[in-house]
């Protein structure tokens, strides 16, 4: 077998469904022993990537590798990885143990070497002691234990999870989140996670490949997804932001001065643009902060007034107004007994501020 540091190669990988290109000349790497997700609106491209790698759907071009091997007009069932879907497609007249262990059946597998995997993967996804249980008798979370355990039994080099969680409420969505996370560690193989849901990748990827139109805008490790937004979509896509559109005034080696929307906004230099280019300014709602008092001649800091606040629980939102064209949102924990802030109110004159570096400088 061809020696690759990559579990997963996508090699200018286009996929057409008549006229619509659901995947338009895609190229990633997929690193070994990591956790990926596929992030993006529906029709983005990501679940039609996913099945290309499983080998349910055919490039239209370009070329798929596993573990450094092609695999064009590879079926499925001879490809080195295993699918886990929203639904859980256990069989419902098999208890436990018989649907972990259906694959291993079909493979020919020694019944001795059966029940000690089974047991194993049982115990990977905390299932030890439910073998002989129904579908019908287990929660939602625990039937997608049991279709993980199924994956995993046949010790797949790749796995693959098409939104797996989807069918799940929020609270066990969130706890099956951490678990996935902490499974993969453990076992140490590749997930690729299909997901439209910014927050479930933020919180179980190593890295996560933002997609839109059948392309990836952004691969990258979450913090930097966040932090660095390459794109306005990404930036918009991954938590909240706002959007200052303006041109650039000046600028030096470490900041340019960026005039839009009646405000004049300090920034980090980017040193592939000058004086006069028109750009976008995104800032996150929470690296901005609200005063009620003067915070003195500090770049980015403006006088506005609160038009709407908006409590949930641990933060609060406040839309304040700086000028007729800048309506900005600003967004702070819940202060709870602070009464120098849990007394701010629509109409309150206020200023509003946020350092230099957090400001963050697109190209639309």
């Amino acid at each position: 077998m061809p020696d690759s540091p990559y579990d997963i190669e996508i090699l200018n990988v286009t996929k057409q469904f008549g006229e619509t290109k659901a995947v338009d000349n895609l190229t990633m790497r997929v690193e070994r022993g990591k956790f990926y997700s596929f992030l993006g609106p529906s029709g983005c491209g990501k679940t039609t990537t996913l099945r290309m790698i499983a080998g349910f759907e055919q490039p239209t071009q370009g070329e798929i590798r596993i573990g450094g091997e092609n695999v064009e007009g590879l079926p499925p069932y001879k490809r080195n990885v295993n699918t886990v879907f929203q639904h859980y497609a256990l069989f419902p007249h098999m208890n436990v143990f018989d649907n972990v262990a259906y694959g291993l059946r079909q493979k020919k597998t020694p019944d001795a070497e059966i029940k000690t995997r089974v047991h194993e993967a049982l115990q990977m996804v905390r299932l030890t002691g439910r073998e002989k249980s129904f579908p019908k008798q287990m929660s939602g979370g625990q039937q997608q234990r049991v279709a993980l355990a199924r994956a995993l039994v046949n010790r797949p080099q790749v796995l693959l999870l098409d939104e797996p969680l989807g069918a799940l409420d929020l609270k066990l969505r969130k706890q099956m989140q951490l678990e996935l996370k902490t499974l993969q560690t453990q076992v140490g193989i590749t997930f690729i996670y299909v997901t439209h849901d910014q927050e479930e990748a933020l919180t179980m990827s190593d890295y996560i490949a933002v997609m839109n139109a059948g392309r990836v805008l952004q691969l990258d490790k979450p913090m930097m997804i966040y932090e660095r937004p390459a794109t306005k979509f990404v930036a918009d896509f991954i938590g909240e932001s706002n959007f200052i559109k303006g041109r650039i005034a000046s600028a030096d080696s470490e900041y340019i001065q960026v005039e839009g929307d009646g405000m004049k906004i300090v920034a980090p230099a980017r040193a592939d643009l000058g004086v006069g280019r028109e750009v976008l300014v995104a800032i996150r709602p929470e690296r901005m902060l609200l005063s009620q008092i003067a915070i003195g001649d500090r770049p980015n800091t403006f006088a506005a007034r609160i038009e709407e606040v908006v409590y949930s629980g641990s933060s609060t939102a406040y839309q304040v107004r700086v000028n007729e064209n800048a309506l900005l949102t600003i967004r702070e924990a819940s202060v709870g007994t602070d009464a120098s802030k849990s007394d701010l109110k629509r109409g309150e004159a206020v200023y509003v501020h946020w350092e230099p570096a957090t400001s963050r400088v697109l190209v639309e």
